[in-house]
C-alpha cells in the first residue's frame, strides 16, 4: 500500500490560558493549510474550532476542565508539559511526521513542574537525546541560529568555543536543508563592535568564531565570515547575493533583528533534534486572551514550516527501512 503523500502534522494548541486555543482555531478554518496536511490536534474537546472538525488525539488533557484566562498557574503548565508529551509521542511512533504547537508559557511550564531552562531542553531530555541542538528562527526566507541562547551576556565569551560555533553552523544547514533549501548560503557575525577591529576590541573573531567556520567547512557545512553583527543582517537581506541564514553568538544579537522585521510573522524551530518542532516565535499575549485579536500570521508560518519538514522526515524514514518494508 502506498504511504499517504501528504504528512501528518501533531498540531498542540498550548497554553489554553493564552492565545493559542484561538491561534489554532483559525488555524483550522484556513482551508488552504488544512489542504496541505492531515492534521491530530492535540486540545481540549471543549475547545471552539468553528467549522473545522478536526481529528482529535485521545490524550491526557483531552477532557481537562477549563483553565483561567491570562494566567500563569500550575494547572495549565502541567497541562502543557502532556501536550508536548504527547506531541513527540505521535512523531516519535511515526503516526506523525512533524509537531507544531501553540504559544506556551514558561512561567506555568515551570510552576508545572519543567525543571530545565525552556522547552528545547525539556525536548531532549523527553527524546533521551544528548547531541547538539539549538533554537532557529525564521522569518520568511531567512533563517538565524545562535551559539548561546538563554545565559547572561557577561557569560558568552566563556561559553563560545570553535566547534560550538561549528555545531550551529551544521543544525541551520541540516535544517534549512529539511526545509528545501538544497545548498544553503550562511553567515556568521562576530562578537564584538566592529567584529574585534584586528583585536583592538576582543579577540573572539580570530581566536574562536574563524575557527568554528573553518571546522564547519571541513565538515561539509560552508559559510561566509565573520562579519561586524551590525551588519551581518544587511548582508543577508541584499537582493543580490543575500544569505539563507545567520548564525549569531547570542540570542538577542539575533532576536532583535528578527522581530523588528516581523514580530508577529516569526518561527522557532527546535533544531537540532530527531524530529521535526516548529512553533510561532511569539508569546502567548495574555492582555489579549478572549478579544479576538491574535495575529495567526506566525502560527500559520510555524504550520507550514512543520509541513515541508514533516515532508522530509517522512521520506528519510522511508530511506532508512529496510527496502523489503518500504511501500
Amino acid at each position: 500500500m502506498d504511504a499517504p503523500q501528504r504528512p501528518v502534522i501533531a498540531l498542540f494548541t498550548g497554553d489554553p490560558a493564552g492565545i493559542g486555543p484561538e491561534l489554532v482555531a483559525k488555524l483550522l478554518q484556513d482551508a488552504q493549510a488544512m489542504q496541505s496536511a492531515d492534521v491530530l490536534l492535540i486540545g481540549q474537546q471543549g475547545q471552539d474550532t468553528g467549522t473545522a472538525n478536526p481529528s482529535w488525539h485521545d490524550w491526557a488533557g483531552r477532557d481537562a476542565a477549563p483553565f483561567t484566562p491570562g494566567q500563569a498557574q500550575a494547572d495549565n503548565g502541567r497541562y502543557m508539559l502532556q501536550g508536548l508529551a504527547a506531541g513527540v509521542d505521535l512523531v516519535r511512533s511515526g503516526r506523525a511526521d512533524a509537531f507544531c504547537f501553540a504559544p506556551l508559557n514558561k512561567g506555568a511550564l515551570r510552576a508545572g513542574g519543567m525543571h530545565q531552562e525552556d522547552e528545547l531542553r525539556w525536548f531532549a531530555e523527553y527524546l533521551d537525546f544528548n547531541g547538539e541542538c539549538g533554537e532557529l528562527n525564521v522569518l520568511r526566507n531567512l533563517w538565524t541560529a545562535r551559539v548561546t541562547s538563554h545565559v547572561a551576556l557577561r557569560d558568552v565569551s566563556g561559553l563560545l568555543s570553535a566547534p560550538k560555533v561549528a555545531n550551529a553552523i551544521r543544525m541551520i544547514s541540516e535544517a534549512l536543508r529539511a526545509a528545501g533549501v538544497a545548498q544553503p548560503r550562511l553567515a556568521v557575525c562576530g562578537l564584538n563592535p566592529h567584529n574585534g577591529d584586528g583585536g583592538n576590541y576582543g579577540d573572539e573573531e580570530g581566536r574562536v568564531i574563524a575557527p568554528g567556520v573553518a571546522l564547519a567547512a571541513q565538515q561539509g557545512y560552508a559559510a561566509d565570515g565573520p562579519f561586524p553583527a551590525d551588519t551581518a543582517f544587511v548582508r543577508a537581506l541584499r537582493p543580490q547575493g543575500g544569505y539563507d541564514g545567520v548564525v549569531t553568538m547570542y540570542h538577542d544579537q539575533g532576536q532583535i533583528a528578527m522581530k523588528l522585521l516581523g514580530f508577529e510573522q516569526g518561527v522557532t524551530v527546535h533544531g537540532g533534534l530527531p524530529i521535526p518542532v516548529t512553533t510561532p516565535a511569539h508569546g502567548t499575549a495574555y492582555d489579549i486572551v478572549g478579544k479576538g485579536l491574535a495575529n495567526p500570521q506566525a502560527m500559520r508560518n510555524a504550520f507550514d514550516l512543520a509541513v515541508r519538514m514533516g515532508q522530509a522526515h517522512r521520506r528519510k524514514t522511508i530511506s532508512q527501512q529496510p527496502k523489503e518494508t518500504q511501500t
